[in-house]
């Protein structure tokens, strides 16, 4: 069998191949079984904690014979043990080392080999196969190239306690989304894993706990499921709850409020479920304490924003349990100048992962700020809260950034923080930075947040106009992220709100009337109501109105037709609508729908409409036709902080949710 090396054989790395290392390798092909048995014992004796020799025999072709022995039907069942053994102390060492296995095609060799009668030897296999599976340069899919694989290690759950915990860890590490959650619920995943949860073996439990973590969560089929299924005769969620008791180990505890954390954003637990309110979520938020590790405090943090991140009543209960707020404040503290910390290993691996901990931090903020005033406040009021976020904005880490980032956005639907420590920080500048060369995760929380900083009432928005904005928007507008096209064209759709003449041109020369149209004409609906929205704004104001209908006129009485004659919804339409009422309060643009019998016969038509959002609308068009004044305010529609109408002009101007 081929083996490929990761990197070609240098000459340093051949002369660090020992004489001793090559007695290894050619003892495996000695004619005698019994010698090649010693000599595979003395390999496993040779490697264990020795990354160099590890490297040396694969180097050498180790790796090729080990699988062949194997494979061999004529090998004892003790040398193909320790074959598995031996190839499985080298994947505990170096990634290299597990791709060098991978390149020698070892998995459908192990996989092979759990066909075989022998306990010993599958035990074996499976241990190697889950320290292969667990490394981050394995495809998970490997796993699921077979169809008769997940069966048959379903089958072998109930062998041994050790088949049951490799089995359990090999699954929680390869179940990486929706299609794998269903190959392994459709196998019967959950049956025959929960009774696992009761097992006497501590490492059983916890791979069975993690195993429903990863398939519970965002599947609300799973989650459905485990809430109904019996122990033991006790529910999965009451084993769950006492699992996360203080008196369990704090990795239980943890994996166990992440399964209940899941089951509940899937809809299967309420959020005012006792086993939410008083277990879980208190759980993640002691995990926040400073007396614990660094990993528990992020995985705490990150779980406990996951959990509360949709839910008003949660946020708040979070934001008064165990002074959280300030106990975040922590997370930028560390490493302290003094650190607790007296192990040199750990101290030097939690330097290296502080950046999680911002990450986490901001996180959680974001979450615990999404709804609530007051909630809000108190974030900001904590010490340098602000500096902290903009200087999160220029870290290196994207995760951070993002993290920051989406602080900044929750904390931007306060009214008041826009107006005062929004301002007082010019938190604007380090965005605008961030704009201009980010990846699309990043960009489509930035531009949102933008959005909320080109509202009328915020001191930002002037700065920002003369930071060259329009055209950065403009040019979101023709991404082809669906996202960034909605903020592109949301944010000039606040921008424009209330706009000078002059904003309005350069919104409509930098955007182009072909692009304008394009958008119209997108398949997005968000991207349409944005788009409508746009206009309503650029047409508001009686010159403004004229001046742009006399450069326009004809194209946007097209794009109206267009809307009005095509399958779109109420919503759509009446905002449509709007827009023509607008337009027929222009001096000189209302002959563009004077002039027009098809456009009078659909508003004709819309006022007869059986939807009375529809029948106002188009009320409106007809009050402003005929209305002789040469001065004064007529009907408009109006839209400020949600889409409707009423009366006055039709301004579109929204905070983001």
């Amino acid at each position: 069998m081929a083996c490929l090396l990761e990197t070609p054989i240098r000459m340093s790395v051949l002369s660090e191949v020992t004489a001793s290392s090559r007695h290894y390798v050619d003892r495996l092909f000695d004619p005698d079984p019994q010698k090649v048995l010693q000599g595979v014992i003395d390999m496993k004796n040779a490697v264990i904690g020795n990354n160099k020799q590890k490297a040396n025999l694969i180097v050498l072709g180790a790796v090729p014979r080990l699988l062949y022995l194997l494979q061999q039907e004529t090998s004892s069942t003790e040398l193909k043990t320790e074959c598995a053994v031996v190839l499985g102390s080298l994947a505990m060492g170096t990634e290299n080392n597990v791709k060098s296995l991978l390149d020698c095609h070892i998995i459908p060799a192990l996989l092979q080999g759990l066909l075989s009668p022998d306990l010993k030897f599958i035990e074996a296999c499976l241990r190697c196969l889950r320290t292969i599976f667990t490394s981050p340069v394995t495809p998970e899919e490997l796993l699921y190239t077979d169809a008769t694989v997940i069966p048959h290690l379903m089958a072998l759950l109930s062998r041994s306690r050790y088949t049951q915990e490799y089995i359990c860890q090999i699954f929680s590490h390869c179940c990486k989304g929706p299609d794998h959650q269903t190959i392994l619920f459709n196998h019967g995943a959950v049956q025959n894993i929960a009774h696992l949860l009761t097992s006497l073996s501590y490492k059983v439990r916890m791979q069975a706990l993690k195993c429903f973590s990863v398939l519970a969560f965002e599947n609300p089929q799973v989650s459905m499921t485990l809430v109904n299924v019996l122990v033991d005769g006790e529910l999965l969620p009451q084993i769950f709850v006492k699992m996360l008791q203080r008196d369990k180990p704090i990795e239980m505890q943890l994996t166990s409020a992440k399964c209940l954390t899941y089951m509940c954003r899937a809809g299967a637990i309420r959020t005012d479920d006792n086993c939410i309110v008083l277990k879980t979520l208190p759980c993640l938020v002691r995990m926040c304490s400073k007396e614990r590790l660094l990993e528990e405090r992020v995985e705490g943090a990150e779980t406990l924003a996951y959990l509360i991140e949709p839910d008003v009543e949660l946020q708040r209960i979070a934001s008064i349990t165990d002074h959280l707020i300030a106990m975040l404040a922590d997370y930028f503290k560390y490493p302290s100048s003094v650190s607790a910390i007296t192990d040199i290993k750990r101290l030097d691996h939690d330097l290296k992962h502080a950046h999680e901990l911002r990450q986490a931090a901001f996180k959680l903020y974001a979450s615990l700020g999404a709804n609530d005033e007051d909630i809000r406040k108190k974030i900001i009021e904590t010490e340098n809260m602000m500096d902290r976020i903009v200087t999160g904005l220029s870290e290196s880490s994207v995760k951070v950034r993002l993290a920051a980032v989406r602080c900044l956005h929750s904390l931007s639907r306060s009214v008041q923080q826009l107006r005062t420590s929004f301002q007082d920080h010019a938190v604007w500048k380090p965005l605008m930075k961030v704009l201009q060369n980010a990846p699309d995760e990043i960009l489509v929380v930035a531009s949102s947040m933008l959005c909320n900083l080109l509202l009328e009432f915020s001191p930002s928005k002037e700065p920002i106009l003369e930071s060259g904005a329009v055209e950065l928007l403009c040019g979101l507008t023709q991404s082809e992220n669906p996202a960034l096209r909605v903020n592109g064209i949301w944010a000039l759709m606040n921008m424009a709100f209330q706009a000078e003449q002059k904003i309005k041109a350069d919104i409509l020369r930098s955007l182009s009337t072909e692009q304008l149209f394009r958008l119209l004409s997108d398949s997005d609906l968000n991207v349409l109501m944005k788009t409508l929205g746009l206009l309503r704004n650029l047409l508001s104001t009686r010159p403004h109105i004229d001046k742009i209908m006399s450069t326009h006129g004809k194209q946007i009485m097209q794009a109206v037709t267009l809307i009005l004659e095509g399958e779109h919804n109420i919503e759509v339409k009446e905002q449509t609508l709007c827009i023509l009422a607008n337009i027929a309060d222009g001096t000189t643009a209302k002959d563009l729908i004077m002039t027009n019998d098809d456009i009078l016969q659909k508003i004709k038509y819309y006022m007869g409409h059986s939807h009375v959002k529809l029948q106002l609308a188009a009320m409106f068009c007809i009050s402003n036709l005929i209305w002789n004044e040469e001065e004064g305010q007529r009907w408009h529609c109006s839209s400020t902080w949600h889409d409707g109408s009423a009366p006055g002009h039709l301004r579109a101007s929204h905070l983001l949710v």
